[in-house]
C-alpha cells in the first residue's frame, strides 16, 4: 500500500512541529474544530503552563514548561502548580520523551492480536487525488471502499462493546446528549473489555511507570472522563464528547467533523449512508493496521480529509489516541508502528474541565506518515 503523493498533508494548524520539524512533514487534515480552535483562541497564552506541561522547548515562548525549565530557571510561574505531581500527572523530571513514545507505540502495535488479518478485509481504494483537489466534492469512486470485511471480527468482545456505543449519539452539534442507564452501562462495558486486552495493559503499565497514574482504577476513571465526559460544541449544554467526535463523527456548520474510525465507516457504508469519494494517502504498511486519508459524503455532508486506521482493533486506536493525549496534549505526538513513523495530533477542549482542571479530548487524529 503506497501514497499517491510522496508525502501528503493531513492537518491544518499553525502550530510549529512539536518535536524535530525536519524529521517528517505534517499533512493537511481539514478539521472544522481545528479552524474553530484557532479562531476562538482556545490555546493557552504562552505565559502559562496551561495545556503545555512537558512540551518541547520553543525559543519563541517567554517562559517554558518542559522537563529542564527548572534547571535553566525559565519555567512559567504556574509550572509547579500545573505540571507538578497532582491528579496522576508526574513531575516534569518524569517527562515522556520521543524515544519512549516510539518504544511504547511499537509494543502496543505488537500487542494488537485482535486486529484484522490481511484476508479479513478487501479494500477498493480506487482513485487517488491531489491534496489540492479535496475541496472539489467530486465522487471519483463508483464502488464502495470496502469490498469485503470478515464480520466475525465484530463478535470479539471489544468490537461488540465498541459498536454498541456508536449509535448512542446525535451527530448534529447543538443537540444535547442524554444517555439512558443502558447507554451509560455500555460505556463501562467498553472500558472494562478494552482493559482486559494486552494493548491496554501495555499502555497502563507504561503510564503507571511514568507516574501518570497510581492505580488502574485511577487510569480507567480518567479515561472515562476524558473520552466520555460531555461538553458543549454548540449552543446546547453537553452536546459532544471526545469519543463521539473521534469515533462516531459529528456534523457542525454543514461539515463532517471527526469520524476517524474504519469500523464506523464500514457499517455506515454498508447501510448506504456513507459514499466514498477518493483518497489522498494510503500508508506504507503491508498488513493491518494500515492508514488511509480519504474524502467521503456522510448522508449529505462532506468530509474533506478524514484520516483513519484501517483494520485495527478498537483498543489499539483507543490506546494510541489516549497515549498521545496524556503525553502530548494539544501537540503532535510522534510514534513508531512496525518500523514506520506515524504522528497523531490531539487537541484539548479548553472551555470546560473535569477533576482538578483536567481537560477533555476535543479531537485526535493521524497527521502524518512516511513511506
Amino acid at each position: 500500500m503506497r501514497a499517491c503523493v510522496p508525502l501528503i498533508v493531513a492537518v491544518l494548524y499553525s502550530l510549529a512541529w512539536a518535536e524535530n520539524p525536519k524529521e517528517s512533514d505534517p499533512f493537511l487534515e481539514l478539521e472544522e474544530e481545528t479552524e474553530e480552535a484557532l479562531a476562538n483562541n482556545l490555546y493557552s497564552a504562552p505565559t502559562s503552563c496551561q495545556g503545555r506541561c512537558r512540551e518541547a522547548f520553543d525559543k519563541h515562548h517567554p517562559c517554558h514548561c518542559n522537563a529542564r525549565c527548572q534547571e535553566f530557571g525559565n519555567c512559567c510561574k504556574d509550572f509547579e502548580n500545573l505540571c507538578g505531581n497532582h491528579e496522576g500527572f508526574s513531575h516534569s523530571r518524569d517527562a515522556i520523551n520521543k524515544e519512549e513514545l516510539q518504544s511504547i507505540s511499537e509494543k502496543i502495535y505488537r500487542a494488537d492480536t485482535n486486529k484484522a488479518q490481511k484476508e479479513d478485509i478487501i479494500l477498493n481504494s480506487q482513485k487517488c487525488i491531489s491534496p489540492s483537489d479535496t475541496r472539489d466534492q467530486v465522487d471519483r469512486c463508483p464502488e464502495p471502499l470496502f469490498t469485503f470485511v470478515n464480520e466475525k471480527l465484530f463478535s470479539k468482545s471489544t468490537y461488540k462493546a465498541f459498536i454498541n456505543l456508536l449509535n448512542n449519539y446525535q451527530r448534529a452539534t447543538g443537540h444535547g446528549e442524554h444517555f439512558s442507564a443502558q447507554q451509560l452501562a455500555e460505556q463501562d462495558t467498553f472500558l472494562r473489555e478494552v482493559m482486559k486486552t494486552a494493548v491496554m495493559k501495555e499502555l497502563y503499565s507504561f503510564l503507571h511507570h511514568q507516574n501518570r497514574y497510581a492505580s488502574e482504577q485511577e487510569f480507567v476513571d480518567d479515561l472515562k472522563n476524558m473520552w466520555f465526559g460531555l461538553y458543549s460544541r454548540g449552543n446546547e449544554e453537553g452536546d459532544s464528547s471526545g469519543f463521539e467526535h473521534v469515533f462516531s463523527g459529528e456534523v457542525k456548520k454543514g461539515k463532517v467533523t471527526g469520524f476517524h474510525n474504519w469500523i464506523r465507516f464500514y457499517l455506515q457504508e454498508k447501510e448506504g449512508l456513507v459514499d466514498y469519494y477518493s483518497y489522498i494517502y494510503d500508508g506504507p504498511w503491508e498488513s493491518y493496521p494500515d492508514v488511509l486519508a480519504m474524502q467521503f459524503n456522510w448522508d449529505g455532508y462532506y468530509k474533506e480529509v478524514g484520516s483513519a486506521f484501517i483494520g485495527s482493533s478498537p483498543e489499539f486506536e483507543f490506546a494510541l489516541y489516549s497515549l498521545c493525549f496524556v503525553a502530548r496534549p494539544g501537540k503532535v505526538c510522534q510514534l513508531s508502528l512496525g518500523g514506520y513513523p506515524l504522528a497523531i495530533q490531539t487537541y484539548t477542549w479548553d472551555k470546560s474541565t473535569y477533576g482538578n482542571g483536567k481537560k477533555y479530548i476535543a479531537t485526535a487524529y493521524i497527521v502524518s506518515s512516511t513511506q
